[in-house]
């Protein structure tokens, strides 16, 4: 195969685990290095004997010239071989319209076509499907296929459709959106329904992504997250059931229990349960309700039916109803690691259980929460895999070469780990994947599963001072943007752990870290939530940062704690629509939760409220985590729609946190418990100023923001040191401080780009010596692996490969001469304005009294006289 285009291998995450697939549908992004590829219409697909492909694609981010630099693709995969793409003139004649198709009906509906199956969705219909057939033979009883709930009453609610729209479209796969309600026979509305329905060439197999969100706001008195507030929906059962049409011939279930087990064939009923994850500790205190009970019946999963039982830790089941020569099949993705779950096979249809009945106490939805579950259904025989959906156990994971990525310019400073020279870096990398502290021997420690906490991190750190028998619960909630590190090592390495980590890490993030809701105040609504209070347990404050525990202020979601470039990458990466509307959610975020209208302050001030430009304490609003976070997360947004809202507002926050002319000394930038963060907003500024070269707009701003990294990062050459040569000033003097150095360090690479050749060197050799610093002081502590440094080590220090090997590439120039940048402004908050304001009326008021009164006094006095 030629070398100068990708060439995709396919992965698994159980090599062990064989399973021969024959057109698996598979998707991935593919970066294009600036200029090699004008539209995704000329990419073509060959395979291993040169034969060419169907293969459709489309077009994700571009560069600054027009060409495509993230493409999305998605073909049908053969287990057996690999292949590679390449750049044509014109359009390819194997990736021209197949026998995938839609159309709209004259009732309004939506009619997909597979070339095996014919699919109809409504709205005001039966979810997921208004009808469904297989070689022109009805496979689905409507009437009895629906999604429905039973609330916490036990009143019964149902899926009703109301809108179904095209996402995506070519020859390999349709996504329809499918949005509504489930509602009660009255018509109110329990959760809010939004799938995507994805429909293959020539299958009968279909991938729905259902998401059910919760709009009400939760109460979080005092600032107190808990399980059991008010705005919480509480779920005795939550169901999809498939029935398939009415017939006189015997059935028979097909139960495969999990890729190591041979399948066997049941009479039915049969009930397949996951009660907990059948973990070690699955009886953790993680999974408390809102009793402060443990509501896990037993440890693993049972099969029950009339003829066969069967207990076990772990299930990924896969269940095929028979009935004649009808059959439905059907599996829900990661099944055990969401329990509860389950599955049920009757004679007349299968139920999938998402929130199920056999719980035996209420699932609780908190205000603002989202839970999507992944199922995929076969209508007929799968011709993929020999045993049906066998192939869902472990999907193929396609990846181009660490070389491809790094060469496509795709990701700056990118650079393959096997090119790495840093080794003491690499080893440390390693830990998050391999010995005995990975990321999934955090997991373990406290069943960090279950459909609430399935892909997050255990924040072990914060357990180092702990002394209880059982471990602290502590969530990281994607501290320091553990997504976007994920994703990175993914494209250094090619392994595909990262890339696992990373998708079900994004898909908790964008679910259960964010606050689906705008029915609270402003500074909360849409955001993101911390990780939890620094060394204390989360009790029942489940994800939400801030539990009722002694010394807790309380709080809510804020930029303090905003990191959604990663969600971006993955995006990227996968084509997920999820974590793109998350980055947009998180940039709108910033800009509400800054507006004075929207405050009860607004009668006394409109002006912004500094939300999110304060870092934490004294009204501080220069260079520090929320400012950068904002501006991070605002051009994040802009970069995936264009929208000059964010671009504007993220040169707002700019202006207001930093000047050229700042007087660094007052700022007592040294004090690094309170003020360590600056670091962070030079590297968000660094980014800042890379994405205006790219816009092309050299402008006074551009000048502005290089001018002030420079003024900062002279200072920091002359007086920063590694945190931990000063360990008496620190009020926790851990591991985490070494891996903060790699900030600085980056700052220095950063700088470097935009500084004068007098400088230029003094940077580098200060980048180079914090990273050796950092990684040395790491490599000798015992709990290099806790979360934290490894979340930072994952995010920061990788570039440091690139500058080993090359020149710092100098930035452009400004475009303006000399810019007068006048004198710094100290920003005060919104909160701070009004009262002040109050105060000026209320002794206004009191002056007008008294005057008032003298008045009178005097023309009563002039009266006697």
């Amino acid at each position: 195969m030629r070398s100068d285009f990708p060439r995709l291998r396919y992965q698994t995450q159980e090599p062990s685990a064989e399973v021969v697939r024959r057109g698996e549908p598979v998707s991935c992004g593919m970066p294009w290095p600036e200029g090699g590829l004008r539209s995704a219409d000329q990419l073509r697909l060959v395979g291993t004997s040169g034969e060419a492909l169907p293969l459709q694609a489309r077009a994700l981010d571009r560069w600054p010239d027009g060409s495509v630099r993230w493409c999305l693709l998605d073909w049908l995969a053969d287990s057996d071989s690999e292949v590679r793409v390449e750049v044509t003139h014109g359009t390819p004649s194997a990736n021209q319209a197949g026998p995938l198709r839609h159309r709209e009906d004259a009732d309004g509906g939506l009619i997909v076509e597979t070339g095996r199956a014919i699919f109809r969705l409504a709205p005001g219909g039966h979810f997921p499907f208004a009808s469904a057939e297989v070689d022109g033979a009805t496979v689905l009883d409507i009437e009895r296929s629906n999604l429905t709930a039973r609330d916490d009453a036990n009143c019964p609610h149902q899926a009703r459709v109301d809108s179904v729209d095209i996402e995506e479209s070519g020859p390999i796969r349709i996504s329809v959106r499918v949005a509504g309600y489930l509602v009660a026979a009255g018509g109110s509305r329990l959760l809010e329904l939004t799938a995507r329905l994805h429909f293959y060439r020539d299958s009968a197999v279909v991938r729905i992504d259902l998401g059910l969100t919760n709009r009400r706001a939760a109460g979080h008195p005092g600032g107190i997250w808990s399980l059991g507030n008010d705005g919480s929906v509480f779920l005795r059962d939550l169901s999809l059931a498939l029935a398939l049409p009415p017939g006189e011939a015997e059935s028979s279930v097909v139960l495969s229990i999990d890729p190591d087990s041979a399948s066997r064939t049941i009479d039915p009923p049969l009930e397949i349960y996951q009660a907990s994850s059948g973990g070690d500790n699955w009886r953790s205190s993680a999974h408390l309700d809102r009793q402060g009970e443990l509501p896990l019946s037993f440890k693993g999963y049972r099969v029950e039916s009339p003829s066969f039982q069967l207990e076990g830790t772990r299930a990924t089941p896969i269940v095929e109803l028979r009935r004649g020569a009808t059959r439905i099949a059907a599996s829900i993705h990661e099944f055990w690691q969401n329990f509860p779950k389950a599955i049920e096979a009757g004679a007349l249809g299968l139920i999938l259980r998402l929130f199920p009945r056999q719980l035996g106490s209420c699932h609780e939805i908190q205000g603002g929460e989202r839970k999507t579950h992944t199922l995929l259904v076969a209508f007929a025989e799968d011709r993929i895999s020999d045993a049906p959906l066998a192939w869902t156990h472990d999907p193929l994971l396609p990846s181009a070469d660490p070389e491809w990525y790094a060469a496509s310019g795709a990701i700056p400073c990118l650079t393959p780990s096997a090119d790495d020279p840093n080794s003491g870096y690499r080893d440390l990398i390693a830990l998050a994947l391999e010995g005995d502290d990975t990321l999934e021997h955090k997991r373990e420690a406290v069943d960090e599963f279950g459909w609430r906490h399935f892909g997050d991190v255990w924040a072990d750190h914060e357990a180092a001072r702990h002394e209880g028998d059982t471990p602290l619960i502590s969530h990281y909630n994607n501290q320091y943007d553990m997504v976007g590190g994920l994703g990175v090592q993914f494209l250094r390495s090619g392994d595909g752990r990262w890339h696992r980590h990373m998708r079900q890490l994004a898909r908790h993030v964008s679910d259960i870290d964010l606050y689906h809701t705008d029915r609270d105040k402003s500074a909360y609504n849409g955001g993101m939530f911390w990780h939890t209070v620094h060394y204390v347990d989360a009790g029942l404050s489940s994800h939400r940062s801030y539990p009722e525990a002694e010394g807790v202020p309380g709080g809510g979601p804020s930029t303090g704690h905003l990191y959604s470039e990663g969600l971006r990458l993955h995006h990227l990466l996968t084509g997920d629509p999820d974590s793109r509307t998350a980055v947009v959610q998180l940039g709108e975020y910033v800009i509400h939760a800054d507006d004075g209208k929207r405050t009860i302050f607004r009668f006394l001030d409109r002006g912004p409220t500094g939300h999110v430009s304060n870092s934490g304490f004294d009204d501080y609003h220069g260079p520090g985590r929320s400012g950068a976070n904002a501006i991070a997360a605002l051009i994040a947004a802009h970069r995936v729609t264009g929208d000059k809202r964010f671009l504007d507002k993220a040169e707002e926050l700019l202006v207001r946190c930093i000047h050229p002319a700042d007087d660094l000394d007052a700022l007592d930038l040294l004090d690094a418990d309170r003020k360590w963060f600056y670091t962070m907003f030079l590297q968000s500024l660094g980014g800042y100023l890379d994405y205006k070269i790219e816009l092309a707009q050299l402008d006074g701003l551009y000048a502005y923001g290089r001018a002030a990294l420079l003024h900062y990062a002279t200072w920091a050459a002359e007086h920063e040191y590694p945190y931990l040569e000063k360990p008496e000033i620190l009020e926790f003097p851990t591991e985490t401080w070494a891996a903060q150095d790699l900030r600085k360090s980056e700052m220095f690479q950063i700088a470097a780009r935009h500084a004068a050749p007098e400088l230029r060197d003094r940077f580098l050799e200060r980048a180079r010596f914090f990273f050796d610093a950092s990684v040395g002081r790491l490599g000798r502590e015992e709990t290099r692996s806790y979360a934290r440094p490894i979340a930072l080590l994952l995010s920061n220090g990788w570039r440091q490969a690139w500058f080993d090997r090359h020149e710092a590439d100098p930035a452009p120039a400004p475009a303006v001469s000399a810019p007068d940048f006048g004198e710094p402004e100290v920003f005060v908050s919104q909160k701070r304005r009004a009262l002040s304001r109050a105060k000026r009326l209320i002794v206004g008021a009191w002056g007008l009294a008294v005057l008032g009164l003298g008045v009178t006094a005097l023309v009563l006095w002039l009266a006697r006289g």
